[in-house]
Formats: structure tokens, C-alpha cells, sequence
């Protein structure tokens, strides 16, 4: 599932994350999106089958052999996503239909127990909300401490 969230209105807080060099200001946001995006993996992992494992953690890198978007150099991406104590997490979360053998031995299908959608459901309207004041104070804790080095 792949969702893009579209922020209007921000024109202030995009400036002066322009005005920092990229290697500073795309850490800002990347740090303020983890914040945000916790809640959604601890409600998923809350609500994962197994709930004493930690199925679903915020990442900002696919694991390997998940297709990488392509989003370009100056976006920052963020995932929530299983980790690799449940490399079956996509199976539980949506399912599976009946699946056979080559020699026609059925193996049996897999139900549907969500647990990502619904965390991810609860919370996109709190992330949109809060996410504009979490990049502001992460803006200014940076720039707090690049006056302090004389930055």
C-alpha cells in the first residue's frame, strides 16, 4: 500500500529548510517522520498476532529485494513495514488464496488478520497534523545547535 501524503500551506517551514544545506535539512524531516510514524508501528505490532514480537518497525530503507520507489533525489521517504522477525507479515496482513502444489495438493490459504491497515487508519489524520510542528522543533533544535558550533 502506498500512500503519498500531499502538505499545502507550509511555505514558511519549506524555506528555511532550503536555506539549510541538504545533508542537514533532510535529517530534519526524516527524524520528524520517525516521531510521527512510531505510533502506527507500536498499534500494529500491538495488534500483531504475535504480540510479544516487534513485526513492524519505521524505516527509512526498504529490506532488500522490496522494489525501491522512485521518488526522486529531494524527497525523504519513510516506512513502516515489517522487519525480519516477520518476514511474513504481508501474508497475515492481507491474506493469501487457496494455493496447490504443482501435483494439485492443496496447501491451504491464508486469512486475513490486519494489523498495519487499521494502525495505519487510526493515525494518518494525527501524522498530517502533527507533522508540521514535530519538523518545526526538529528545525529549531538543528538550528540551536549549529549557532552553537558557529554555523
Amino acid at each position: 500500500m502506498k500512500t503519498l501524503l500531499k502538505m499545502e500551506g507550509l511555505r514558511e517551514l519549506d524555506n528555511d529548510l532550503a536555506a539549510l544545506p541538504k545533508a542537514v535539512s533532510k535529517p530534519i524531516v526524516r527524524r520528524a517522520l520517525a516521531k510521527q510514524l512510531q505510533p502506527v508501528a507500536e498499534m500494529a505490532n500491538y495488534l500483531w498476532p504475535g504480540a510479544d514480537d516487534s513485526a513492524f518497525a519505521v524505516s527509512s530503507r526498504l529490506k532488500n529485494g522490496q522494489p525501491q520507489p522512485d521518488v526522486g533525489s529531494s524527497a525523504v521517504t519513510m516506512f513502516v513495514g515489517a522487519t525480519r522477525s516477520a518476514p511474513h507479515a504481508h501474508l497475515r496482513e492481507w491474506g493469501t488464496e487457496p494455493r496447490y502444489h504443482k501435483s494439485g495438493k492443496y496447501v491451504g490459504a491464508v486469512a486475513p488478520i490486519p494489523s498495519l491497515t487499521p494502525s495505519w487508519e487510526a493515525y494518518k489524520s494525527d501524522i498530517l497534523q502533527g507533522l508540521a510542528a514535530e519538523i518545526r522543533g526538529e528545525l529549531e533544535a538543528t538550528l540551536s545547535r549549529r549557532a552553537k558550533r558557529g554555523l
